[in-house]
């Protein structure tokens, strides 16, 4: 019995202490806030700090967003989990809400804390978000670009350091895989410099609304499904698990709708690369990095989102930056060492214009299919005939797929006509008006160049006549 009391009495002395030095500590602080100047003020607050943690009995684990250039899952699945936990106590909260979505999502505001408890310990999580300024000069320009760098604190005590990694936290990815799987969102990402900001994607297109030529339509239906099943033949053939489409052909031809469409059938996240925004190779790197699994990484009107010289310009190019966006860059991207940095990525780019682009974009193993997505033939008509007013024949079809075989109308310029109007009749009579008028504005261009190629094949009486003459000479000579 005295042996306890002594126990007590010690442990009692102890705590007294710790807290009498604790206290004098932040009495310290406070001294050291309002009367010292900011050199000494911060290095006596890493003092006091270190004193502090010296007595704590806590651990401190960090969650960062990213870890260098990856994302971190174990980031995005505690922003998942701890939404599940939010308290009507709590003070300061971000609050989001989805089109398709009644309720209201909330989450931590910045600095705010989540106490979870779990098989009897407390785990105490704080969110942290700070903006970190990235400016520099380039050529003689002063440049903005600013990060923003998040994490989360988890604090618990030391004791429930092997519950904490080996049950709390594989438990927290678990549950955040069910979550998501339960309300799947697909995300749209832009880059700002070299990070990449989501939005949800709402895009309505699928393979059964698209305008597109039923062989073609299958055709790549079937490459996506063979692709995201051959994981291990990727693997044995020493390849990349990706794949690239090119897209070419004139506007208004559906390359965007078909993107979309690829993206809700196989249900990848898209990420629309704008170049432009990119200062540097080393920028393209961080974005790659950036990218998750299952993603569609697409890069519109390529021909013309910035200058891509060829690589023999690059080598004889002047330039006082070694490390801008290059041709070079970019086929490192997309198919060098940095492409196998993440896996079952879909590579798009989309073009107007093929005949403009580097040989070296194009070949086998960069971008693997070419699809030309040409005018509204009458297929794509009928497609789009049922998706704008739910008809699958009409009388006035023939006429209409008739012209529709002589005259080049995109799907877009059939869409536009067929949803003028909600009565089937009128719109019909619309887009025969619209094709009428495209063929006589046709074959009249037609006419004119056929006359004027005459006019270029018929030589002038002078030359026709000095021809002649020649020719009678050589003859005389043989």
């Amino acid at each position: 019995m005295d042996s306890q009391k002594k126990a007590l009495e010690t442990t009692k002395n102890y705590l007294t202490t710790t807290a009498s030095i604790a206290a004098s500590a932040m009495l310290v602080r406070t001294v050291v806030n309002d009367y010292l100047p900011y050199e000494l003020r911060n290095l006596f607050s890493t003092g006091i700090d270190k004193l502090l943690n010296r007595f704590s009995q806590e651990i401190t684990i960090v969650v960062q967003e990213n870890e260098g250039l990856n994302t971190n899952d174990l980031y995005e699945a505690a922003n998942t989990y701890l939404r599940t936990k939010i308290s009507p106590t709590m003070k300061r909260l971000r609050a989001s809400k989805r089109e398709d979505k009644d309720s209201i999502t909330l989450s931590l505001d910045d600095g705010e804390e989540l106490v979870d408890v779990f098989k009897g310990a407390s785990f105490r999580w704080r969110f942290i978000s700070q903006q970190e300024d990235r400016s520099n000069s380039r050529n003689g320009h002063d440049v903005s670009m600013y990060s923003v760098n998040r994490w989360y604190e988890l604090n618990f005590h030391k004791k429930h350091k092997d519950t904490a990694i080996e049950i709390y936290l594989p438990q927290i990815i678990d549950l955040a895989k069910e979550i998501k799987a339960k309300d799947r969102r697909l995300k749209l990402h832009m880059n700002e410099y070299d990070n990449w900001s989501p939005i949800d994607l709402h895009h309505p297109a699928t393979f059964d609304t698209l305008a597109m030529e039923p062989e073609l339509k299958r055709t790549v239906m079937e490459d996506l499904a063979r692709f995201v099943k051959r994981k291990e033949y990727y693997k044995k053939t020493g390849r990349a698990w990706k794949r690239g489409y090119l897209l070419f052909g004139p506007p208004g031809t559906g390359k965007s709708s078909l993107i979309a469409a690829m993206a809700n059938y196989l249900r990848f996240d898209i990420y629309d690369l704008d170049l432009s925004e990119v200062s540097q190779n080393s920028g393209l790197k961080r974005l790659l990095m950036g990218m998750s699994n299952k993603s569609l990484l697409v890069i519109e009107d390529i021909d013309c989102s910035i200058d891509l010289q060829s690589r023999e310009e690059e080598k004889s190019k002047e330039s006082n930056y070694k490390d801008e966006v290059t041709l070079s860059g970019l086929l490192n991207f997309i198919d060098g060492l940095w492409s196998t940095s993440g896996e079952e990525r879909i590579i798009v780019f989309t073009t107007n214009y093929k005949e403009r682009l580097d040989p070296a974009l194009l070949r086998p193993g960069r971008m693997d299919m070419h699809i030309h997505m040409g005018y509204c033939g009458p297929n794509s008509f009928r497609v789009l005939a049922s998706n704008y007013h739910s008809i699958d024949k009409h009388p006035r079809f023939e006429e209409i797929e008739d012209l529709l075989k002589e005259v080049n109308a995109t799907p877009a310029e059939v869409a536009e006509e067929l949803m003028r109007t909600d009565d089937v009749e009128v719109a019909l009579d619309g887009l025969i008006k619209l094709l009428l008028t495209k063929k006589n504005e046709q074959d009249t261009k037609s006419s004119s160049e056929e006359s004027k190629q005459l006019n270029q094949d018929e030589p002038e009486k002078g030359v026709e006549e000095h021809d002649a003459e020649v020719r009678i000479d050589g003859e005389k000579e043989l």
